[in-house]
């Protein structure tokens, strides 16, 4: 077993929160192959269905990256704390642990995941566990098992337990051959990245399996996510995090993209809350699996503007990352999600002004963002 030992060791080597598109905690490769269920040709499943009194029973899966606490916080508001479930390979901190359940669950172990799901009578399963964009392209094999294996696995659990599934995908999912400005729902994608590519499998499975066997599957295509409890990782879309946290320790930032590339952005709140109500969307209201949602796009060059009103200080330099700026270059520039605002009632509440102002209020104030206010 060489090969899945050191799968093994480079999982553990690229475990991290926060990245490009969504933020999702990685899983070991300890047990890689197909699920050992297969789905009879003749099956049919329907999706659970809730009455105002009998809240879903949630899991959330690679739930200690940058989307899963926050997700799992929402949830547990809206159905109580004991009815969302975390779940991850890796150890919580002690806040996260003492914040409600939270269990071991690696997605590559097939009997592991249903035994999981049968014991807590899982009805709605949110599935975060992915290598993202920049990590995937250091160790293809390790993403295609993850991304692709791990997905296997999930879809047929839920298709055999009747759940709820809620899979994210991602600006990723799009090429160079795509269109960039606005991006629609339906168009030709072609990534060229293994993240993208497992991302656009992940959403052509789950709409087979809608149409296929009835399951209710679920989908939105994130832009890049910003948020001020998660540190930059290995995502092409960092550099909107790194700023903040760059303007206040040191007043320097220097920018791995050119200062004209443009790419569709959105704070946090607005994308947990966007999953949540896509996920109580009645079911007759869906056109399609899959939906873009945006809130604003914007250049590196005009978010360092907005945020030396906090810091006219910030000294902003830029040296481009050939792999990074390629793989933003194939990516949209702005979404079109007019279906997500038609179909369900999308509506954004961040636009620039709003999510600087709520990154600075959340990272706290030096004596340069206190001199000016």
């Amino acid at each position: 077993m060489p090969v899945v030992r050191n799968l093994g060791r480079a999982a553990s080597q690229l475990l991290q929160s926060s990245g490009c598109g969504c933020g999702i905690s990685v899983v070991p490769a300890r047990c890689i192959g197909v699920s050992p269920r297969q789905v009879a040709s003749d099956a049919s499943f329907h999706s659970v269905t809730f009455s105002e009194s009998d809240h879903p029973r949630v899991l959330i899966t690679g739930g200690l990256g940058q989307l899963g606490v926050g997700l799992a916080k929402l949830l547990r508001k809206r159905f109580g704390k004991n009815n969302v479930i975390l779940s991850d390979i890796r150890k919580p901190a002690d806040n996260v642990f003492y914040s409600g359940p939270f269990i071991f669950a690696d997605i590559l172990d097939y009997k592991n995941l249903r035994e999981i799901v049968v014991n807590n009578r899982i009805t709605w399963l949110f599935h975060y566990s992915a290598l993202l964009s920049a990590v995937g392209e250091a160790n293809v094999p390790l993403a295609r098992a993850v991304n692709i294996t791990g997905l296997h696995n999930v879809l047929d659990i839920a298709a055999e337990h009747n759940l709820r599934l809620f899979v994210p995908s991602t600006i990723g999912a799009f090429g160079p051959t795509s269109p960039r400005d606005p991006t629609p729902d339906i168009c030709i994608q072609r990534p060229r990245t293994i993240y993208g590519v497992s991302k656009v499998h992940a959403e052509l499975m789950g709409e087979y399996y809608h149409y296929r066997y009835g399951l209710d599957f679920r989908c939105l295509r994130y832009p890049g996510i910003i948020s001020a409890d998660s540190q930059p990782g290995g995502g092409t879309t960092d550099y909107a995090v790194k700023i903040f946290h760059d303007a206040i320790k040191t007043g320097k930032f220097k920018c791995y993209l050119r200062p004209d590339t443009r790419l569709p952005m959105m704070y946090i709140d607005d994308c947990l809350k966007a999953t949540l109500e896509v996920m109580e969307a009645p079911a007759e209201s869906l056109t399609m699996r899959t939906y873009n949602i945006n809130a604003m796009s914007f250049s590196p060059e005009e978010l360092a503007q907005e945020v030396q009103k906090y810091v006219p200080e910030l000294q902003v330099t830029y040296k481009v990352d050939q792999v990074r700026q390629a793989i933003a270059d194939s990516w949209p520039m702005n979404f079109d999600d007019s279906n997500a605002r038609r179909d369900w009632g999308w509506k954004h509440d961040y636009d620039l002004p709003e999510l600087v102002t709520t990154m600075f209020s959340y990272l706290g104030s030096d004596s340069r963002i206190a001199q000016a206010n």
